[in-house]
């Protein structure tokens, strides 16, 4: 790595690991040690098919929970590249700046308002009406929190290598449960056991498009809710109400583009991974769209997930539009109002 991209990935993951320090502690054990495990893997650059060595991980892990708390009152550094210093959020004039490189950076925000940092090294960028999309290869920076897409403003980023670990991730789950699910349904629609790099290569692949058609979503739901919403989602305490309102805008965003996508496509595989992976939280409000999904799969007929998709849609921009209006008049204190005006209105 040349000296002045190594700097600025030291850079961008000094960032990375005061964020962590931070905001690692919102996580239940079991989620933080599965994502520190994931993160040792990065970190250590060990391949996927090797075993992890459990007294390594505990040593390593040691070591990074004192890093922490040396750090954890540390302010965010600005970014400083070819002597020009940036603001860590300024992923546009960061971007262009690193264009020549062939690299890509964001610094935006995630779950209960973690900054989520990365710079990883860019395959393609794409310029469209609406967005402007990056996809990045190998990631030299990056926090426990690893999400394949993002998107920032008009501007998507599809992390490919996080998308990769993520899938790989479900295959190893896949053979720790070993039943059948939507999960090993969609892995069975890969050959992983005779060929797991061919397997995971193509898998992620078709999953690169999921996650576009997911974050196209997020960009035409951000046109309707506007920018109150994302005030909304800043201003809101961490709360049952705020992961309930994430839930409401990504069944918009799924609404509006991802599953139209995928049932005109009918891709079985993309289908069934599509439903492996939706939150738990989703599930509880949107009970029907998991019941298209068990008639699609009993039928083959995509009659009741075309009619879910527009039924949806409606219903969710309208339960959108009451949380901001709940929000507009209570500010941070709607919390508990937004809460019990969805678990009235599942659908």
């Amino acid at each position: 790595m040349k000296s002045q991209i190594k700097h600025l990935a030291e850079q961008v993951q000094h960032n990375c690991h005061i964020s962590d320090a931070q905001y690692a502690g919102n996580y239940t054990l079991c989620i933080y040690l599965l994502k520190m495990r994931e993160f040792y893997r990065w970190e250590t650059l060990l391949p996927f098919i090797q075993k992890l060595d459990n007294n390594d991980i505990g040593g390593w892990l040691t070591q990074r929970e004192g890093l922490w708390d040396d750090i954890a009152e540390q302010p965010l550094a600005s970014l400083l590249i070819e002597n020009k210093k940036f603001d860590y959020f300024d992923n546009d004039r960061i971007n262009r700046q690193l264009e020549n490189q062939q690299l890509v950076y964001s610094g935006g925000y995630g779950l209960y308002g973690k900054p989520i940092f990365f710079l990883g090294e860019l395959l393609h960028k794409d310029t469209q009406a609406d967005y402007t999309l990056y996809i990045s290869g190998k990631e030299l920076a990056r926090d426990l929190a690893a999400p394949p897409g993002m998107t920032q403003g008009k501007t998507i980023y599809i992390r490919r290598e996080s998308l990769r670990r993520f899938v790989w991730e479900k295959f190893e789950e896949s053979h720790w449960h070993r039943q059948e699910n939507p999960l090993s349904r969609a892995l069975a629609c890969y050959d992983f056991i005779n060929q797991p790099e061919t397997a995971l290569e193509k898998m992620t692949d078709n999953e690169v498009d999921t996650i576009l058609q997911h974050e196209i979503g997020e960009i035409e739901a951000g046109k309707i809710l506007g920018n109150d919403w994302e005030e909304m989602l800043i201003n809101l305490p961490h709360s049952q109400a705020e992961i309930m309102a994430r839930a409401v805008r990504d069944n918009i965003a799924d609404m509006l583009s991802t599953l139209p996508k995928m049932v005109d496509k009918k891709e079985a595989a993309q289908i069934h991974f599509y439903f492996a992976n939706m939150s738990a939280m989703r599930k509880v409000i949107f009970p029907a769209l998991p019941l298209a999904y068990r008639h699609w799969l009993e039928t083959h007929n995509f009659s009741q997930l075309n009619s879910i998709i527009n039924s949806g849609c409606e219903h969710w921009l309208n339960m959108a539009a009451q949380i901001l209006d709940i929000y507009k008049q209570h500010g941070e204190k709607s919390s508990d109002k937004i809460e019990s005006l969805i678990n009235s209105n599942y659908f």
